[in-house]
């Protein structure tokens, strides 16, 4: 077991070596995402706005009767459920993608990942601005339970880091699972009550959204933001559980795998 804590703890003190340089590639990602681009990163504010736009004009009618402020009840599912989606898309080539360094100098494998993780939170976190925005427009009720929110990104943030992990490790020894992957985070949105409310789906399918562990993060996340409820304890030991043991796994399967990664990109 000390063996174990000792060795997690050297990965920990070899990611504070290496900070400065995930910092500079984190940085490499934001200037490259809209380089070139008129507007830049103001497009952080107005993607995730134009979107809510269109999607409310075509489903607020038709859940008009199950839904109450359907922008600010649609935006902060689709905002979570966006930025686990191009934290994790983004993460499939992240190690392959910078083949041409790993095969040059020792750099830890998995500062590649989490600089992609971290350029789309920082994305995310910009775009948070665009669902308190809509909040104060729409005159939504924002309660002190907003205070928690962080926690369910926080989280989030933690859940996405382990699949990342395992994304890029199974993307180097098996490139179709970007295509595969592609179909299955659709199928995944479609199954987290991003633009429905949960309530219309019959009971007998219900079990698909206990199935999606992120619908948990969302739904949590809109408990205490949209509904402006105290924290459901239930709800947030899952949200806690499903991120560490993600995390673990991820951590896991790529350390037992980063060693032939060279032979593979």
């Amino acid at each position: 077991m000390r063996t174990v804590m000792n060795k997690y703890i050297t990965y920990l003190k070899t990611f504070n070596k290496y900070y400065y340089l995930l910092t500079l590639l984190v940085k490499k990602d934001i200037k490259k995402k809209y380089k070139g681009s008129f507007l830049g990163i103001l497009w952080s504010l107005l993607n995730p706005l134009l979107n809510m736009i269109v999607l409310t004009i075509v489903f607020s009618t038709l859940f008009k009767e199950n839904v109450h402020n359907f922008p600010v009840y649609m935006l902060s599912g689709q905002l979570l459920f966006g930025f686990f989606s191009s934290s994790t898309m983004g993460s499939l080539n992240s190690v392959i993608s910078s083949a041409s360094l790993i095969n040059k100098v020792y750099v830890p494998k998995y500062i590649f990942t989490f600089s992609r993780l971290m350029s789309d939170f920082v994305f995310f976190a910009i775009s948070l601005v665009d669902l308190l925005l809509i909040m104060i427009v729409t005159r939504a009720d924002i309660t002190i339970n907003i205070m928690y929110a962080p926690i369910y990104l926080l989280l989030l943030l933690v859940f996405s880091s382990g699949v990342s992990l395992i994304l890029a490790t199974v993307t180097v020894f098996f490139r179709d699972i970007e295509h595969l992957y592609g179909v299955f985070i659709t199928f995944l949105m479609y199954g987290s009550a991003i633009f429905y409310p949960a309530s219309i789906i019959p009971d007998k399918f219900q079990f698909i959204l206990t199935l999606n562990p992120v619908f948990y993060f969302i739904n949590g996340f809109r408990n205490v933001v949209y509904d402006g409820f105290p924290v459901d304890s239930t709800n947030l030991m899952i949200c806690l559980t499903l991120a560490v043991i993600s995390l673990i796994i991820g951590i896991v399967v790529f350390e037992k795998n980063q060693d032939k990664f060279i032979l593979h990109i």
